[in-house]
């Protein structure tokens, strides 16, 4: 099955209603880069569109001096946006972003997650991300993958995580609130419908990454139709949300079918305000860092004729692993 072009026009077409979405522009305000930059959704900031991801592949750096001099390649290369969690390492990947970013906040942008759901649980480990990453406010803390429609009914639950990081957002301790998911693009979807989120963070990638709900728990499907870029994107750019891009590499399942600069082109192609992608290499942030220095859109024609034909082949194989896959 492939994506219909009402469908992929109708995608494009919100995409262009975005302001800053697809035209890449110099940085504004303490975000000063020389990689281009896209608007960050309603929040009104301007991010490199590429950003770090420190998760699993982040702590493949297991020296931490390794750690802090990929994370100041990252900087002098311009990245200004940098993706941590509590889970990532019990606390380790937030300590080090922290060491690194200590006297250039103003330069660039913090993402931390948590996956807790209870309200007052996910309240304490935000304190400590506040003293891990030695700031005094977070620029963005997203509920941390959402899976089904139980695992949100918890989080929005009365005294659950939703609810606290509201909270804290009206305490000036977190700019701005965001969920995100890799699983179950049905679930985010309801999640951005009913909640005041400022961004969200999806799986997006050539091969139509996302599940669906089914009775009894989440269902395997190789329905194209069916993913985050289908179901859940069109909500966040109707809303105006800051929309981060993940897993364009599918955990590197995708490298060895198409090159990375083919990767990052079609998910920044899509209306998104930037990618996050594992560097577990000096090398590697390099080689991003170049690739975007020099994006330009992909056609419609070869996004939509990549998509349905790795979509068709890996979809349904990449679902199944990121239905137990915590690292976003």
């Amino acid at each position: 099955m492939s994506i219909s072009r009402r469908e992929f026009l109708g995608t494009a077409a919100a995409a262009a209603a975005v302001p800053g979405v697809l035209n890449a522009a110099p940085a504004e305000g303490p975000h000063n880069t020389p990689l281009p930059t896209r608007v960050f959704g309603k929040t009104g900031q301007r991010v490199s569109i590429l950003a770090m991801g420190c998760g699993s592949r982040f702590l493949m750096y297991k020296d931490e001096d390794k750690a802090l001099a990929a994370l100041e390649k990252a900087i002098n290369l311009g990245i200004t946006y940098y993706d941590t969690a509590f889970s990532y390492g019990n606390g380790l990947s937030e300590t080090r972003v922290g060491m690194a970013m200590k006297g250039r906040r103003n330069g660039v942008w913090l993402t931390t997650k948590i996956a807790e759901r209870d309200g007052s649980k996910a309240r304490a480990i935000l304190e400590g991300s506040l003293k891990r990453l030695q700031t005094d406010r977070i620029d963005l803390v997203h509920v941390h993958q959402i899976a089904g429609a139980d695992d949100l009914a918890r989080a929005e639950a009365k005294g659950g995580v939703i609810e606290a990081f509201l909270k804290a957002k009206e305490e000036g301790l977190i700019r701005n609130v965001g969920i995100s998911s890799h699983t179950d693009p049905v679930v985010l979807a309801d999640a951005l419908t009913r909640h005041p989120f400022d961004c969200t963070q999806m799986a997006l990638n050539v091969a139509l990454a996302g599940m669906k709900s089914g009775s009894g728990g989440m269902v395997i499907n190789p329905e194209l139709t069916t993913s985050f870029e289908k179901i859940a994107l069109p909500v966040a750019v109707k809303k105006n949300l800051g929309i981060v891009a993940m897993k364009v590499f599918a955990q590197e399942y995708l490298n060895n079918k198409l090159p990375s600069g083919k990767l990052i082109q079609y998910a920044l192609s899509l209306p998104v305000s930037l990618c996050v992608v594992g560097m577990p290499a000096i090398e590697m942030i390099e080689e991003n860092v170049n690739i975007v220095k020099n994006f330009k859109p992909m056609p419609k024609s070869e996004m939509r004729e990549l998509s349905t034909k790795l979509a068709i082949s890996h979809k349904a194989e990449i679902d199944h692993f990121f239905a137990g896959h915590q690292d976003c």
